[in-house]
């Protein structure tokens, strides 16, 4: 075919691509539909013109059209990969986790259900082998999220919707392909049967395989991409490379699964690419891959529409029937799990649970696309599957596509109307009469002052300030008005729009890089959780997350376990830094965030509102304070470090803020900005890097601050640094319990505990020991000793204390004093101590 032709063909593609954008918003029907519309439109109108005598003119063109080099590896390996890839980088993985559950069994358990649910049917209702039934259901199971998700941004649909349906149509390609490939070795003539045992056993291969060639991949290219972070184009032309790659590689050298491969990819560069690549460069790069994907999108969907018209040339009436087989199996199979599954597993606290709407609202956008057709059109173009089994697929998997698209899609908008998720709350109605009513007053004054300093004509100001005063009575009317909010719901709205300035702050501070692009991803995922919990609990699940966001978590659990069994302390020195880097930019982050109270939520919800959230602020403060503290303590001089880091970098900033003002001002010229900001580059470069973190030398620095070692001397502080074992403990959790075996005596080196024995209670802080009781009597405990504050602690095996103690004078007078304090005679405690040595 004629290389102009193709040309000009592909290039008239991108004409009607951006066509259809401003027509789906004008007709407020879903992008892909519109583009799905053009594309058969396009494709019958070719046809038409072939096989009629109205002119000749427009065959070559048509014959043009219809002769693309369409396959279905051209959607599986040129397309699909982008789409992943994109999506990959545009999620927020740890807001993911959140719903891992519900995402996993939609895009996993789902499939298979849908696969095995259409495929019975399928089999009860033709004469078609139960394997090639099986393959259809595969082809159809997978679902495709564009159309979903671009209704749901225009609706301003709940995130957390948005969230599961991006997420299970990410991972359920791979499913499908999977079981695609697994049935199509059944329907082959002259291959070989595959052993279902065997293709059951490659599925773990599969998956490992692919995520590890992907994750592999990925490492080496930021690896490349950090070493050309001068370059951005080139840095921006790896991570174009890079799914491909992974895609091929997995499929093609180790037989895994190339979707896994380009998702682990993505996933990769999503978590490590912002700590590791320029921050303007990171934003250019997701940038052109947002592009890429627009354009792959489009593309996927107008060129498989293409394909439709010839995929149903042969359709019958008695496969209407067998299309209509296949819509009620796949939506029952969906709504057995949406309806059935996921309400069991949340009540078996198994998953959070996803509101009935929102269920409604998943399984009506179960859209089907242009995966499914390339599926189809893979068994079309096999020489080796029967042809009705041919017919049979590409008919089937066609029709089923149009139905979710023509009737899905185009009504999908109204079944989330009908459900109610496009409509605000009574309390956030109530709420927009408020913010309008504060904002007009706002508006007045600077209007006011904007008058004066243009010296406006004074009749249109004064008609114009009419009419802007009825409207701004009006809606102080309607406030007032507004008796159904609480002060309970005004605090939920304060501490909602409170998190969303908190993460606007992040967001302005990562832009001019005085936070590292490395927390930015952490940062941003605790105010996002801030904005839900205040949205779903109000104040406590404010508080709850507040917590969460400084609290050490299972991972440090795990890489502290790591560090004091197996001596692997990389994670810890790793993890550790990251906490302190966090700790002192949420610090920094909500020092702004008190002037925002005074200047807005003070406006809105009055000044008792107001004085609360303070207060609650206060009190977020204080326990990141408390939390840095316990790290200074223990590792002395390093927070120190970091902040001088954040002056370097604010330094920076406001030094390219003056030279980019004196470029504008053209009081220097091009050259000598391009030389300013080469040298503030390399300044920048060495700004970024993090001080080195060294565990070992700082816990034989933190032992010294104790007063019970003061009398130790070096020799014995640093056997002692190498018989000391760090834990960390949670706020909340039990350290010690009642009648257990004794084992150790712990030594606080930061945070704070509170011990129970006999009815009283003490608190103990920084410094203090506990446990030495019971070590030294040699009796079940009987108190309970419960951390009333993130803690770390070092810890002593009971055998090694006993030789301390009688070694040191300094420990033995803290025993006696401990003794004295709970009523206990000095000398039972160190009597037998004495006689041992």
């Amino acid at each position: 075919m004629d290389i102009v032709l193709i040309t000009a063909v592909i290039a008239s593609l991108f004409l009607v691509i951006g066509a259809a954008e401003p027509l789906a918003a004008r007709l407020r029907l879903p992008y892909s539909v519109i583009l799905a519309g053009l594309g058969i439109i396009i494709a019958s109108g070719a046809i038409f013109f072939l096989r009629t005598d109205l002119t000749d003119a427009l065959n070559p063109v048509a014959e043009a059209i219809l002769g693309l080099p369409i396959r279905s590896n051209v959607f599986l390996y040129v397309f699909l990969p982008t789409l992943l890839f994109q999506a990959t980088l545009g999620m927020n993985l740890r807001r993911m986790l959140d719903d891992w559950v519900p995402i996993m069994v939609l895009a996993v358990v789902a499939v298979v259900v849908a696969t095995l649910s259409v495929g019975y049917a399928l089999s009860w209702a033709t004469t078609l082998p139960l394997a090639a039934c099986l393959l259809i259901g595969a082809i159809v199971s997978t679902t495709d999220p564009s159309a979903v998700v671009s209704i749901f941004r225009s609706i301003s649909a709940p995130r957390r919707l948005a969230r599961i349906i991006e997420g299970e149509s990410l991972l359920n390609d791979a499913a499908a392909i999977a079981l695609f490939g697994l049935f199509m070795g059944f329907v082959m003539l002259g291959v070989p049967n595959p052993e279902l045992s065997d293709a059951l056993a490659r599925f773990p291969v599969l998956i490992a395989g692919g995520a590890l060639t992907g994750w592999l991949a990925a490492r080496i290219a930021i690896w490349i991409m950090a070493s050309f972070h001068a370059h951005e184009l080139a840095l921006i032309s790896v991570s174009v490379a890079l799914p491909y790659l992974a895609y091929i590689g997995a499929e093609q050298s180790i037989g895994a699964s190339g979707v896994i491969a380009v998702v682990a990819a993505g996933l990769t560069l999503n978590l490590s690419g912002p700590g590791r690549l320029p921050p303007q460069a990171w934003a250019n790069l997701r940038e052109v891959w947002d592009l890429l994907a627009h354009w792959a999108g489009a593309l996927i969907f107008i060129l498989a529409a293409l394909l439709i018209p010839r995929l149903l040339e042969d359709v019958r009436v008695s496969d209407f029937i067998l299309i209509g087989v296949v819509i009620v199996a796949a939506i029952a199979a969906r709504a057995v799990i949406l309806f059935g599954l996921l309400p069991l597993l949340a009540i078996l606290r198994l998953s959070p649970p996803v509101e009935r709407p929102y269920r409604v609202a998943i399984l009506w956008g179960g859209l089907r696309g242009a995966v499914t057709l390339a599926l189809a059109l893979a068994v079309t173009e096999s020489f080796r599957v029967p042809v009705e089994v041919k017919r049979l697929v590409g008919i089937l998997a066609t029709g089923f596509t149009l139905f979710t698209l023509i009737v899905q899609g185009t009504t999908l908008r109204s079944v989330i109307g009908w459900m109610g998720l496009d409509r605000l709350s009574p309390i956030d109605e109530a709420m927009s009469r408020q913010v309008v009513a504060v904002a007009l007053q706002t508006v007045r004054e600077d209007i006011a002052r904007t008058t004066e300093d243009y010296a406006l004509t004074h009749d249109i100001v004064r008609a114009e300030a009419k009419v802007f005063g009825e409207r701004l009575e009006a809606a102080v009317r309607t406030a007032e008005d507004s008796d159904e909010i609480l002060d309970r719901d005004r605090i939920t709205l304060g501490l909602i729009a409170l998190a969303g300035f908190e993460r606007d702050t992040i967001l302005a501070r990562v832009r001019e890089r005085t936070i590292s692009a490395r927390m930015a991803e952490q940062i941003l995922s605790d105010a996002d959780r801030l904005i839900e919990a205040a949205r779903a609990g109000g104040r406590s699940g404010y508080q709850q997350a507040a917590r969460r966001s400084v609290a050490y978590g299972r991972a440090f659990r795990t890489v502290v376990a790591l560090h004091n069994r197996l001596g692997l302390s990389a994670p810890l020195v790793r993890m550790t830094s990251d906490r302190f880097e966090l700790l002192l930019s949420q610090r920094l982050i909500m020092r702004d965030l008190d002037a925002f109270i005074d200047g807005r939520i003070r406006r809105i919800h009055s000044r008792r509102v107001a004085d609360l959230l303070h207060e609650l602020l206060a009190r977020r403060i204080e326990t990141v304070e408390t939390a840095l503290e316990g790290l200074r303590l223990q590792y002395p001089g390093y927070a120190e470090e970091l902040e001088r880091r954040f002056i370097r970098r604010t330094s920076l900033r406001l030094e390219e803020r003056e030279y980019a003002a004196m470029r504008e001002d053209g009081l220097i010229g091009a050259e000598v900005y391009a030389t300013l900001m080469q040298g503030l580059a390399v300044r920048r470069t060495a700004a970024e890097g993090r001080p080195t973190l060294d565990i070992a030398l700082k816990r034989k620095e933190l032992i010294k601050l104790f007063p019970l070692f003061a009398d130790l001397d070096e020799a014995a502080l640093k056997k002692l640094g190498r018989a000391l074992l760090t834990q960390y403990v949670n706020a909340g959790n039990v350290i010690v319990h009642k009648n257990n075996e004794v084992k150790n005596v712990y030594f606080i080196a930061s945070g704070a505990v509170e011990l129970e024995s006999l009815g009283q209670s003490w608190r103990l802080g920084r410094g203090d020991m506990f446990g030495q009781v019971a070590a030294l009597t040699r009796n079940a405990r009987r108190a309970e000793v419960r951390a009333i504050a993130p803690s770390t602690l070092l810890v002593l095996d009971v055998a090694r204390f006993r030789q301390m103690l009688a070694q040191s004078a300094v420990l033995q007078n803290a025993v006696r004093a401990s003794a004295e304090q709970r009523g206990i005679d000095p000398f039972l405690l160190l009597g037998e101590v004495m006689e041992e040595k």
